[in-house]
């Protein structure tokens, strides 16, 4: 085996600002708990929207996180990733003086659906009302979709692999393969994930064109996938940040690997094509599977995409069985995410750290609000359970047609 092949990528940190929860232990304990924070929204400017239901982080205050001279030149979902950021550097304990002499070997990866609608809405409404002059310098750079990237990087001082995934939700996952392969080139650490702030009244009326969007005014039955009464899913705010640092580099400094990021892949088989979707997820879940040298029966959880949409829902339920086998309609299922709703390529970050989480505290999260389920899969419904679990699969589809499953696999130092 080669160096570069047995540079191990593994996760040594998580930063969560989620709708459920601000940090990772609060994010953590309404997972597990499978609390539903859908609510009406609420955010300026949306009252006469059809998107009456949604998942807001309510509980932030940028100002208490972020210091001013980066907060007036960056948007909300800059903020999120921001504080999620520093949330797993403090968790992995990765602080100035591990790479103040090597700044080039720690990079930073993020992934984002759309960038600054809120900053760009408000600066644009100026342009309009008041002129040109109004118009504050950081429209330029707020609204970018790689702002955020280059946000933590030059805050941090971080000098190494920078990029960003621009893409839909399945993106999400696509910034852990850009992580890895950052680490098998010889980096040491990557900061690794998505935030997205998609409830600005501009962003919202972008959505509205999204047919599989819900427009149910009920929280509770607004986000109910596999189930007969799915209507489409929810948008939701927020993602977590994660610490990726090659293992032999992590151990070193002493720091504890808490999974390994085992396996990739990711196909496309275009917009609203949920029949096709079916085939490019099983392929998807077969390449990831194969990186990771796992076999079908090895997965002990899988992490839903949930979608809402009845087709697509189908299309997913058929991919987990045609990928995996018999085992595909034993495994237990969970989405999580019907509690908080979709935040865009931050709901996969948020559904790895969660499979991380649950690797590391032997526990299934709960589907808050699914309990019929009309597809032959067994689902965790009504509450958590208590299960050994090893390795976990993570999967996501985009609107736009991206589909892309995740392996990851608990290490020896997790906590049983």
């Amino acid at each position: 085996m080669s160096s570069r092949q047995s540079r191990q990528t593994v996760i040594t940190g998580i930063g969560a600002i989620a709708p459920n929860g601000v940090g990772t232990e609060v994010f953590w304990k309404s997972t597990q708990e499978g609390v539903c924070v859908l609510d009406r929204v609420t955010r300026e400017g949306c009252e006469q929207l059809p998107l009456k239901v949604a998942g807001e982080v309510r509980d932030f205050d940028p100002a208490a996180q972020i210091e001013e001279r980066y907060l007036v030149q960056t948007d909300r979902f800059s903020h999120f990733a921001m504080a999620a950021a520093d949330l797993a550097l403090e968790d992995a304990r990765l602080g100035r003086a591990d790479y103040e002499d090597s700044p080039f070997a720690v990079g930073v990866v993020t992934a984002a659906g759309s960038g600054g609608g809120e900053f760009g809405q408000r600066e644009l409404q100026r342009l309009w009302g008041q002129g040109s002059r109004f118009v504050g310098p950081y429209q330029s750079i707020a609204w970018f979709y790689a702002a955020s990237t280059g946000q933590i990087s030059i805050r941090a001082g971080f000098k190494g692999p920078c990029g960003v995934v621009a893409s839909d939700e399945a993106g999400g996952l696509d910034a852990f393969a850009h992580a890895a392969r950052g680490i098998r080139n010889g980096a040491d650490a990557v900061v690794v994930g998505s935030a997205e702030a998609p409830l600005a009244p501009y962003s919202v009326v972008c959505q509205l064109g999204y047919e599989d969007l819900s427009t149910c005014e009920d929280p509770e039955r607004a986000y109910r996938p596999f189930t007969k009464d799915a209507c489409g899913f929810v948008p939701a705010e927020g993602g977590a940040m994660l610490v990726v640092e090659e293992e032999s580099a992590a151990r070193r400094r002493g720091a504890r690997p808490r999974a390994l990021v085992a396996g990739h892949a990711a196909t496309f088989t275009g917009p609203s094509r949920w029949e096709r979707s079916r085939e490019g997820l099983a392929q998807a879940i077969r390449g990831a599977l194969a990186e990771a040298r796992c076999a079908p029966e090895e997965i002990d959880v899988v992490f839903a995409d949930a979608l809402g949409v009845p087709e697509a829902d189908r299309a997913e339920a058929l991919a987990i069985t045609d990928a995996l086998g018999a085992h595909g309609t034993r495994v237990p299922v969970t989405a999580p995410k019907t509690g908080i709703g979709r935040a865009y390529c931050g709901g996969p970050v948020l559904d790895s750290a969660a499979a991380v989480l649950a690797m590391e505290h032997g526990i299934l999260p709960p589907t808050p609000n699914v309990f019929d389920v009309c597809h032959d899969l067994n689902i965790v419904t009504g509450r958590a359970r208590p299960a050994q679990l090893r390795t976990a699969l993570v999967l996501s589809r985009g609107l736009m047609g991206s589909n892309a499953a995740l392996v990851l696999r608990g290490t020896t130092d997790t906590p049983s």
